[in-house]
């Protein structure tokens, strides 16, 4: 069944030659369509090893592998099992990252507690096409919802999510089932929605509209059912304007501006970073460059307005700019690594493989607790202590639970939508190329298996690496018989200048900021050697404030953690953690000028198979001169970035005293500070 899919990837969606359903209201001829420059692998065909495996497992044993026992709106009488309890997303939500789990784990635990939901879920699609939870209306008639009753149907959005989880167990599966159901219930949609549009419901839905057209446009790579295109552009018209959004710098600008009620769907953190897949959905199903130029302007303008050290944008829930005291929403981080994801697969551009890469190994891991059963559901970039308050957020709540780590801290939607960051990351470490290759496009210790070269010959790559704490990749091939296939790397663009070798010779150097390929024949236990020199920079980001990176990683002040354990009478118990140790510290501005020069660089521990990202397990130490400034102090809850001059420094009172400060990786960290003024 596997070797089956492993044909159907290739040959379904090998290439993407869709044309569009009508002309453009100008009458022009629509561009001609493209290929995806990467395919997706089936889940289940790259495992995790080392440091990756732990994470997973982390969470298997945890939330992701126990939401159902922990929550209640999964846990009692469920409406995705055939209940009266919750119907819309939470449930879908948490199988979006459990499903892949499963898989990835090769768990038969949570392999047989996901089958639940989706076999459920099979069983009782209507006869219509109509599926998911028994509606209000059917339960009091015994009626099941047709065409001609959309209106008495229930909202579109959480369905577009089921969609997803359906997609991936169908990769994993190659069960035709789901096939069946996605080809019933899209031919229901076309029908009803001229009646029952997207936002009938919510407008969650019209914000979200792309997760459903993405699906649409999977299946079309596998049924070629053109009525699939005209569905998928009827759901494009009803959905939010992203694409023209995104392309058009007024939205990002009012965004950066306005924090009333006017329009916040239109810059809710979540919605953004869903919608940043939108272009490339576009441009799959039209060609057209615009998209691709949209979709470079907004992710720009968005990184630049509101983004943060680690590599997300604020979103705390609105976006709320680049000041390094405001959060971010921890589903927007997961959405916007899964949108990021998809738009690696389509535009093959390599700087947002970068992007992702440091969203993962910065933004993701601090916001859950070791055990992965607690949450913040905002993060802050210099955040100095987790705690009740209002902060600095655009949804302050007047429970004050926005920042503390606890299972139901915030909304609950975070608890259930946590669980695909790194299970996603997990299956896109490598893709699929047109030309019968493979694609290495993000590291992590891992092996896949599939079948490349025009034979179609199965191959294992082992992977073997500390990244991204160390530079050294290693990859193991292994194969039955030789076999000739590109293969394909990708050179950081923090990397000034990467190492080859092959079999222990070299190969080449590449300098950073692309993708290259090898092309030859390889032989069972050919070895290559990535080498990816990292050194130490620094970045500029909001109130000209400094961040410290090496590699993919950035690097933040190692404070003391005193964690406090406390209860809420509706979110239950959480931790508050505050700082022991200063850390108003501005760093020296020799480091700025030569960073290289002026800071220590040490491997304090090895990377082993048990690593937790904590500050027991940090694995590498930067120290550098640093002066205390004496009037940074905590302002309602928060620290208020130092005023600096045009030149980068600040201009007030410090200290005269020269101290050396020592700096983990973000992720590591729960209070720190990321984002330094300068002195003198």
């Amino acid at each position: 069944m596997k070797q089956l899919m492993v044909r159907c990837i290739y040959s379904c969606t090998l290439s993407f030659f869709v044309l569009m359903v009508s002309a453009r209201s100008n009458g022009t001829k629509p561009p001609a369509p493209v290929a995806d420059k990467y395919i997706e692998l089936p889940v289940g065909a790259i495992k995790p090893k080392g440091w990756l495996l732990h994470q997973l497992q982390i969470m298997n044993n945890g939330t992701t592998g126990h939401l159902d026992e922990v929550h209640d709106k999964i846990k009692i009488d469920n409406g995705w099992l055939g209940g009266k309890g919750d119907a819309w997303e939470e449930t879908p939500y948490w199988l979006d990252g459990a499903v892949p789990l499963a898989y990835l784990l090769d768990d038969e635990r949570l392999k047989t507690k996901v089958l639940q939901y989706i076999n459920w879920t099979i069983e009782n699609q209507r006869p219509s096409g109509y599926f998911g939870p028994v509606t209000k209306w059917e339960r009091e008639t015994g009626n099941k919802i047709s065409v001609n009753d959309c209106d008495k149907g229930e909202d579109w959005w959480p369905k577009m999510v089921m969609l997803k989880v359906l997609q991936q167990y169908y990769t994993a599966t190659n069960d035709m089932r789901v096939i069946k159901l996605m080809n019933l219930y899209f031919n229901y949609q076309r029908q009803t929605l001229a009646a029952c549009n997207i936002g009938k419901w919510t407008e969650w839905a019209t914000s979200r509209g792309t997760d459903n057209e993405m699906i649409i446009q999977w299946l079309y790579n596998i049924t070629k059912d053109r009525n699939l295109l005209t569905l998928a552009e009827q759901v494009h018209q009803q959905s939010f304007a992203w694409s023209e959004w995104l392309g058009n710098r007024d939205w990002v600008i009012n965004a950066a501006t306005y924090q009333n009620g006017d329009r916040w769907m239109t810059r809710h953190g979540v919605n953004v970073a869903m919608a940043l897949k939108d272009p490339s959905v576009q441009y799959q199903r039209s060609g057209d460059a615009k998209y691709i130029k949209a979709l470079q302007t907004g992710f720009n303008d968005l990184m630049t307005l509101h983004g943060l050290p680690m590599g997300i944008f604020s979103a705390d829930e609105d976006l709320h700019g680049n000041d390094p005291t405001q959060g971010t929403e921890l589903c927007a981080t997961v959405e916007a690594m899964f949108s990021l994801e998809h738009i690696i697969a389509v535009t093959g551009d390599h700087r947002y493989m970068d992007a992702l890469e440091r969203m993962t190994f910065n933004a993701l891991p601090p916001q859950t607790t070791d055990d992965y059963n607690n949450k913040q559901y905002f993060q802050i970039a210099n955040q100095v202590n987790i705690k009740r308050g209002v902060f600095n957020f655009s949804l302050p709540f007047n429970r004050e639970m926005n920042n503390v780590l606890g299972m139901r801290s915030g909304y609950t939607c975070c608890l259930a939508n946590m669980h695909q960051g790194w299970t996603k990351f997990t299956t896109h470490l490598w893709y699929a190329t047109p030309a019968n290759g493979l694609a290495a496009l993000h590291y992590s210790p891992n092996t896949v298996k599939a079948k490349v070269g025009a034979s179609k010959t199965e191959v294992t790559i082992d992977e073997e690496t500390n990244y991204p704490f160390s530079d050294n990749i290693q990859f193991t091939m292994h194969t039955k018989q030789a076999v000739q296939f590109p293969f394909v790397l990708r050179i950081p663009g923090w990397c000034n200048e990467s190492i080859i070798t092959l079999n222990g010779e070299p190969l080449g150097k590449e300098k950073g900021g692309q993708v290259i390929t090898i092309n030859r024949l390889w032989k069972n236990g050919d070895k290559i050697v990535l080498q990816l020199p990292m050194t130490v920079t620094t970045s500029n980001w909001g109130k000209n404030s400094r961040a410290i990176e090496r590699g993919p990683l950035v690097y933040a002040l190692k404070l003391g953690e005193r964690w406090e354990k406390q209860k809420e009478e509706v979110e239950g118990d959480y931790f508050n953690v505050f700082s022991e140790g200063d850390w108003n510290y501005g760093i020296v501005e020799q480091i700025v000028k030569d960073p290289a020069a002026n800071v220590d660089v040490t491997e304090v521990k090895p990377v082993s198979g048990n690593f937790i990202w904590n500050l027991v397990n940090a694995p590498v130490e930067i120290k550098l001169n640093a002066k205390r400034i004496p009037d940074w102090k905590i302002v309602n809850d928060v620290a208020p970035q130092p005023v600096t001059a045009r030149d980068g420094l600040y201009m007030g009172k410090v200290n005269p005293q020269v101290e050396k400060i020592t700096l983990v990786p973000f992720g590591c960290t729960k209070v720190r500070i990321v984002a330094f003024p300068v002195v003198r």
